[in-house]
């Protein structure tokens, strides 16, 4: 059961089992987005600081073509990850105070999400672009990047999909977030 507080508290145990307002649970579920994002930036700023030195290497102009623009792509979706995945934290630097937090939790992991894709297809350009110049043989490597990719896929987004899917509201909700 829920009730108020005198100063409008809400109490009691919320539906997932926790005891904490509408408030508390946004800055818990902020704070829980922080550490993710903290997780993935790192990767992805490392990923793209080592993509941005590729060509300033003298073997760079011995690419091919194909490889040089695949090269381009795959800094481009770098800036694009790095960029979305640092986007919620100027969207909280932004918002912040303007007591709208648990509306700016649902945007930053929106955000998250889209960051996350981002990075995987960054981190599977990185890596056919790599295969690619090491073996200088097209006929397994897409095989093995989609390997890679499908690998990514299931552990990111399939799998918490359907744990999230076996947990819906009316099945035993457990502890939450």
């Amino acid at each position: 059961m829920v009730t108020r507080t005198a100063d409008g508290r809400q109490t009691g145990t919320q539906a997932d089992g926790r005891d904490e307002s509408a408030h508390e649970r946004a800055d818990r579920m902020w704070g829980d987005r922080l550490q993710e994002i903290r997780v993935a930036q790192t990767g992805v700023q490392i990923l793209f600081g080592f993509l941005l030195t590729v060509v300033f290497q003298p073997t760079y102009r011995r690419l091919s073509e194909a490889d040089q623009t695949l090269y381009m792509v795959t800094i481009v979706l770098g800036a694009t990850a790095i960029g979305t995945l640092v986007a919620p934290v100027a969207f909280h630097r932004i918002v912040s105070g303007r007591r709208i937090k648990p509306e700016a939790v649902v945007r930053a992991s929106r955000l998250t999400m889209l960051g996350l894709f981002l990075l995987l297809v960054t981190m599977t350009s990185s890596l056919l672009l790599v295969l690619r110049t090491a073996t200088q043989d097209d006929g397994y490597v897409p095989w093995i990047v989609a390997g890679v990719a499908a690998l990514y896929i299931l552990c990111w987004f399939v799998i918490p999909m359907v744990i999230c899917l076996r947990k819906a509201p009316g099945r035993d909700a457990g502890a939450g977030d």
